[in-house]
């Protein structure tokens, strides 16, 4: 097994050392309470099964003394099992705390090249198995420790030689346990993988249930599923079969070894070595011996899985995050919104490069729109602008500084972003319109929202500003959302703007009235506008078409007409009579 991935847990549980003495202690007293019970019934069946009459009033007290004995180490027990779960789930909560703490400082490619729902999985499934492994390991070894110590001390009391056959048989239990684990490890990988595929693909489907329906696939979802779950079943069940033989292995030895020391035991007390109560007394403390030893392979199964889902939480953790901010960033205020790309080369991947060598430079409060083809490099252009992803080489300015040199949050609080993609909180219409600016009045809310055309419809609502979004938005249309990321935008009320595709969810009359809102946002802004409807960017200062990460014409609206070539074709595709 990955000895880090052991370090790391240890090293989360170390932070409530606290709890971790308080269960040391509580496992010491259980395991003595254990261990001194074995030795008072051994005096116990000597006494009654020695030469004269048998002395009732010393059992019955010896009697009482084990129940005592059995009381306070049970109580202890409790104790024991209480304090590791609070150690258990303090350890998880951490964990999951700095798991999305990571998540939010990973850069957005990780997010465009993982599957959702195995992501989820990795904080819900992953991490609930690794609280599972941790209960059951901890409650065992801590009291498996001391019992074998304690178990292995009172049996060399009782008789040495039995000691010695059944220390030297252990290592048995350990080395057969230890040969099925290692070839069971990889099962527990592969179900863990496979566990993360299956939620990503439910994940999915559930988003675009109506797309399925509408194109009649619910079988062939249905039967992809069906797949993935067999496999699933196929991998689980052999992972929990191989995971479940070292328990029955390691018991086939213990009870060989026990019928060994039971018949040793018996030559010792036909020699007059032993009483019948210490062999009792010794076959006990071999069952306490050997019971930790079967209980921790018994738990191997559970183990493995917390192991495999902390290789694939760690995996994440360890992701390399977001460049951060250099010590001297800077904040950008009151700025004039020149920018400038000089010589900017990006690529998604190194061997696909996207843009090369571009350069641009955009004049303060001017509105730019951008226009192409699908995957023409657009909205890659605003991804580097806003430092969602990193350039590979030149620069980028804003009023002359570099955006590298300028911290993210102050880059990005100077930028306004309406997205196509909508994206909703379970809240009120109220919080969500206040993402961007908590603090903001009611009245400045209801202005954004009259602002954006979305006052009508909210009035509409079961309680209006109060009405509860559910389900990332699903109770409201798409273009009723797209008015509600408008408005949240015009209440922050940003000194540059990005609008992509921004009005590409509303019909045309809502289009309208939203226009004349965005024109009055836009007035003394620098804005960049990416639009395929290009009856939304006539007014604009400059168009750029871009094909292939490179500009390939700009100009204004009737320049371009008059000029011909892409843009002119985009337009005619459009407004030109069938």
């Amino acid at each position: 097994m990955n000895k880090s991935i052991f370090k790391r847990i240890i090293k989360y549980m170390s932070k409530s050392k606290l709890y971790m003495v308080l269960s040391l202690f509580s496992a010491i007293i259980t395991v003595i309470a254990s261990l001194i019970a074995p030795m008072l019934i051994g005096k116990t069946i000597d006494k009654m099964t020695g030469k004269g009459l048998v002395d009732f009033g010393y059992v019955f007290k010896v009697i009482i003394i084990i129940a005592l004995v059995y009381i306070v180490g049970n109580i202890f027990n409790w104790l024991l099992t209480y304090l590791i779960n609070l150690i258990t789930f303090s350890s998880v909560n951490t964990i999951r705390h700095d798991l999305f703490k990571k998540i939010s400082t990973l850069p957005l490619k990780f997010f465009d090249n993982s599957p959702h729902g195995d992501t989820i999985s990795r904080f819900v499934n992953d991490i609930e198995t690794i609280s599972d492994g941790m209960i059951q390991t901890l409650s065992t070894l801590l009291t498996g420790i001391v019992t074998i110590v304690g178990a292995i001390g009172f049996m060399f009391y009782l008789n040495p030689v039995m000691t010695l056959v059944v220390l030297i048989s252990s290592p048995a239990s350990y080395f057969m346990a230890r040969f099925i684990t290692k070839r069971s490890q990889k099962m527990f990988k592969k179900q863990a993988k496979i566990l993360g595929n299956l939620n990503a693909y439910i994940e999915e489907i559930i988003e675009g249930q109506k797309v399925v329906k509408a194109f009649n696939y619910e079988d062939d979802t249905i039967k992809k599923f069906k797949d993935i779950n067999n496999d699933l079943c196929e991998v689980g069940t052999k992972s929990q079969f191989y995971g479940s033989l070292s328990g029955p292995t390691t018991r086939v030895v213990n009870n060989i070894i026990y019928s060994i020391v039971g018949v040793i035991g018996c030559f010792a007390a036909i020699l007059g070595k032993l009483t019948i109560g210490d062999i009792s007394s010794f076959l006990i403390y071999s069952i306490l011996f050997s019971r930790p030893i079967n209980d921790i392979t018994a738990i191997f199964t559970q183990i493995q899985a917390a192991v495999a889902s902390a290789e694939r939480v760690f995996y994440v953790m360890d992701m390399e995050s977001e460049v951060s901010d250099t010590k001297v960033a800077i904040d950008l205020h009151n700025n004039e919104g020149v920018i400038s790309f000089r010589n900017v080369d990006f690529a998604y991947t190194p061997e696909h490069p996207l843009i090369k060598n571009f350069n641009l430079t955009v004049n303060p409060g001017s509105r730019v729109a951008i226009v192409g083809k699908t995957g023409a490099g657009k909205t890659t252009l605003v991804n580097l602008l806003m430092r969602f992803y990193e350039i590979n080489s030149g620069c980028i300015f804003i009023d002359g500084t570099n955006i590298n040199e300028v911290s993210r949050d102050s880059l990005r609080t100077n930028f306004g972003m309406v997205l196509q993609e909508t994206w909703l909180f379970s809240g009120t219409i109220k919080e969500n319109i206040a993402y961007g600016k908590p603090n903001a009045t009611e009245e400045e809310i209801i202005s954004a929202a009259k602002a954006s055309g979305s006052s009508s419809f909210i009035r509409h609502l079961p309680k209006g500003y109060d009405t509860i979004i559910t389900d990332l938005g699903e109770n409201l249309s798409q273009g009723q959302r797209q008015l509600l990321t408008i408005a949240r935008v015009m209440l922050v009320d940003p000194p540059m703007l990005i609008l992509d595709e921004a009005t590409s969810n509303i019909d045309t009359i809502t289009e309208l009235k939203i226009q004349k809102a965005f024109l009055k946002m836009l007035e003394g802004r620098t804005s960049f506008v990416i639009a395929h409807r290009l009856s939304t960017i006539r007014e604009s200062d400059i168009i750029l078409v871009m094909d292939n990460g490179n500009i390939v014409q700009s100009g204004t609206h009737e320049g371009l007409l008059q000029k011909g070539g892409q843009y002119a074709e985009l337009y005619n595709s459009q407004f030109a009579p069938v």
